[in-house]
């Protein structure tokens, strides 16, 4: 079979590194009967080494050439198409009762609205570990009052509990990448109850608008347009605010509204 040129359009950067290979299946852990999802396999690095602790993967592969090469494996589906396209809520109901699991390294330049995407369906998923950008995990896991704490932070803690697991060099992939690689393990939280995500999201959005000025610019504004008469310290900026706080007053909001 010919050797397969990576592809920019596709953000395709191989992982070669047979040890960081054996790490990365080592935190993921891959249990014979786990319903398991890899997105992104590309060249199989990952998807060969997890298949010797399972009985079957399913895989999302974009390149039509590489889901070629993955049809020719045993004990694994391929799903060809853009993973934002894939409903996962079809995927897990074949998995029933069981939650499924995630796994993947993916594409730096679509890797948040993927995270976005895997949103609606954290219900049904027992644990996501993926290879992204290490900028990009920092604004994940960041803790408030740090310059990397911000909307993707927020957005993401309140459901999930989040691990920096190790970072992954460039000279671990082919071809390198021009940023350092990092693995993230992500586990959902339950939903706090009486919370409507979109006016989370609402609420996260107009507060990181301008997160250099104080609250009572933006989300000040926006809470007094809404007629809010509840308590919320808006002398602050955005990053100041903790997760909790955020959830708390998209729940009050929402009493107020239906009152």
């Amino acid at each position: 079979m010919k050797t397969h040129i990576p592809r920019k359009r596709f953000g395709q950067h191989f992982l070669s590194d047979n040890g960081m290979i054996g790490d990365i299946v080592a935190a993921i852990a891959p249990v014979h009967d786990d319903f398991m999802v890899e997105i992104g396999p590309g060249l199989g690095a990952m998807t060969m080494p997890l298949l010797e602790g399972l009985d079957h993967l399913t895989v999302i592969e974009l390149d039509r050439d590489l889901a070629v090469r993955l049809r020719q494996k045993d004990k694994i589906t391929v799903i060809e198409s853009d993973v934002l396209k894939v409903d996962f809520a079809v995927i897990a109901a074949s998995a029933r009762p069981s939650l499924i699991r995630v796994v993947g390294n993916l594409p730096y330049n679509i890797s948040t609205p993927i995270l976005f995407h895997l949103l609606d369906v954290a219900h049904l998923v027992q644990d996501q570990h993926f290879m992204l950008q290490k900028e990009v995990i920092d604004r994940m896991v960041a803790k408030p009052a740090t310059s990397d704490y911000g909307r993707l932070s927020v957005m993401l803690q309140w459901r999930y509990e989040m691990q920096s697991l190790f970072n992954v060099p460039p000279e671990s992939f082919n071809p390198p990448p021009r940023v350092m690689s990092a693995i993230v393990r992500m586990r959902p939280r339950p939903v706090p109850a009486t919370l409507e995500v979109a006016g989370l999201s609402e609420i996260v959005k107009v507060a990181f608008s301008q997160r250099r000025k104080l609250l009572r610019h933006t989300l000040g504004r926006w809470l007094d347009e809404k007629s809010f008469g509840g308590s919320f310290d808006v002398q602050r900026r955005a990053e100041e605010v903790p997760v909790s706080e955020y959830i708390q007053l998209a729940q009050n909001t929402q009493l107020a509204a239906s009152q």
